[in-house]
């Protein structure tokens, strides 16, 4: 092998390793559930969920409800729910997640994942944090109707129940003042008596629900739907 063949192929092994590192960093600098929503833009691109359905969006009480559809057979759901997303993720992820779909309603389960990031984070930054969402759906919907579903009791995550029941309680006040807006409680279904939480409606994980679980929320859930 001659010095230049020698040195031609140092600079296609070295332009090699520049090229794969590129590619990580980028990779590295996709933001957190990014994979989750090509997946979604993916699914679409196969089949387009029809429009003006009602579309769930949040974390993973709503991501692990994968068959949400069979328990509201007389209407048309589109789950766009993704991960243990926190509402910051959420409204990052709003162009992708809301409006190709033109729902003609939002059902939001988020912010129970924001008070167990940290304990900086109190049920007043959750309330804005859920202020800044729904101002951006409306901006760009319109008056499309939005419901949140109301932050659960999750045994693993008790202490912060006191929080969570605060912050539900500023968000109800808020949606009061609202137009095509609902609060869904679902809250204190999933108690016992003394405000104990009903381990038996959820997982071993003791943070996500079993179909118990999820026959309370259809129950609470369906009234608010639309026709």
């Amino acid at each position: 092998m001659t010095v230049e063949t020698m040195k031609l192929s140092v600079l296609k092994v070295f332009s090699l390793f520049i090229l794969l590192s590129l590619c990580s960093s980028l990779k590295a600098q996709h933001p957190r559930y990014y994979n989750d929503i090509q997946r979604f833009k993916k699914q679409d691109s196969i089949k387009m969920p029809p429009q003006h359905a009602i579309l769930f969006i949040g974390s993973s009480s709503f991501t692990k409800w994968t068959d949400v559809q069979n328990y509201f057979p007389e209407y048309t759901i589109i789950n766009r729910a993704f991960g243990g997303s926190t509402l910051p993720e959420v409204i990052n992820y709003a162009n992708d997640i809301v409006f190709p779909y033109s729902p003609k309603q939002v059902i939001i389960y988020c912010g129970e994942n924001d008070l167990a990031s940290s304990d900086t984070i109190t049920p007043t930054i959750v309330l804005n944090r859920f202020k800044q969402l729904f101002e951006i759906i409306r901006k760009e919907s319109g008056s499309v109707n939005i419901a949140y579903v109301s932050i659960k009791p999750s045994p693993i995550r008790k202490k912060n129940q006191i929080k969570a029941e605060q912050a539900n309680e500023l968000i109800r006040k808020f949606l009061k003042t609202k137009p095509k807006a609902a609060f869904i409680d679902v809250y204190h279904s999933m108690l016992l008596k003394e405000r104990n939480i009903n381990g038996e409606i959820f997982t071993s994980d003791s943070l996500h629900m079993n179909a118990k679980g999820y026959a309370i929320w259809q129950k609470a859930i369906q009234p608010y739907l639309l026709k």
